[in-house]
């Protein structure tokens, strides 16, 4: 059973949405404000596999707790909760640390979905470092991957550059993972929602840009002048290995 940590102030829809979470086999905890959430947090870091964070909180905000998490340490997923969809609403939820962002109002099999995707993945990425050296050479997933100067090690979720070394999270760790491998490729938008989120439903693509932006500060060394995650104009984003001088 998946545990839920649900950060949410207002009452009604916090217990309906345990309700339902719990009809669907999850075991759910509620916490009313920031400050509850991360005191829970702290006294329990492994007990919780994913938490759903309302942004507008009384007190600390849903930014500033995930924001808080990562600066721990503590890389559970976060799926924001936001009435506040604005781009720039949405990048700061990115630049905190939340692994993917729901709009509200929502509908509840979308907030599922959502749930289940990133529980997924997370679960993948425990099972790929435990069977990784029981898998045959061809059948192993690629544990690293180095381009110039830098490496990115899916199996500690971090990014290593000569300078420092970042803390992902697990869907940076996945869109990373997917455009590498189609590096060269122009990938679509559509393609990364698809295939990275693992939805089929009208969903903003702006999300995607959001993450490209978050990612480009983390390894080019001019973000508004990017030589590895090139834009194709009306299509999506190419990944380049080598980037010709």
């Amino acid at each position: 059973m998946s545990a839920v940590l649900l950060v949410e102030d207002e009452q009604h829809l916090a217990e309906g949405l345990r309700f339902n979470l719990e009809l669907e086999g999850y075991d759910v905890a509620i916490a009313s404000d920031g400050e509850s959430a991360l005191a829970l947090l702290q006294a329990e870091p492994l007990r919780f596999d994913v938490v759903a964070l309302d942004v507008m909180l009384p007190g600390i905000n849903g930014f500033e707790v995930a924001t808080e998490l990562r600066a721990r340490g503590q890389f559970v997923p976060i799926l924001m909760l936001t009435a506040r969809n604005h781009p720039d609403d949405v990048l700061l939820g990115f630049e905190a640390g939340a692994d993917d962002y729901l709009p509200k109002p929502f509908e509840l099999r979308i907030l599922l979905a959502r749930l289940g995707g990133l529980l997924r993945r997370r679960a993948w990425l425990a099972q790929t470092s435990q069977q990784t050296n029981v898998m045959s050479e061809s059948e192993k997933p690629p544990a690293s991957y180095t381009f110039a100067d830098k490496t990115v090690d899916f199996t500690a979720l971090e990014l290593r550059t000569p300078q420092r070394t970042i803390k992902l999270t697990v869907m940076e760790a996945d869109l990373l993972r997917f455009l590498f491998k189609y590096e060269g490729k122009p990938v679509s938008r559509k393609t990364m929602l698809e295939e990275v989120w693992g939805l089929h439903e009208d969903t903003d693509t702006r999300a995607i840009d959001n993450f490209i932006v978050r990612l480009r500060k983390y390894f080019e060394d001019d973000p508004a002048k990017p030589k590895h995650l090139l834009t194709v104009r009306g299509v999506g984003y190419r990944f380049v290995r080598q980037p010709e001088e």
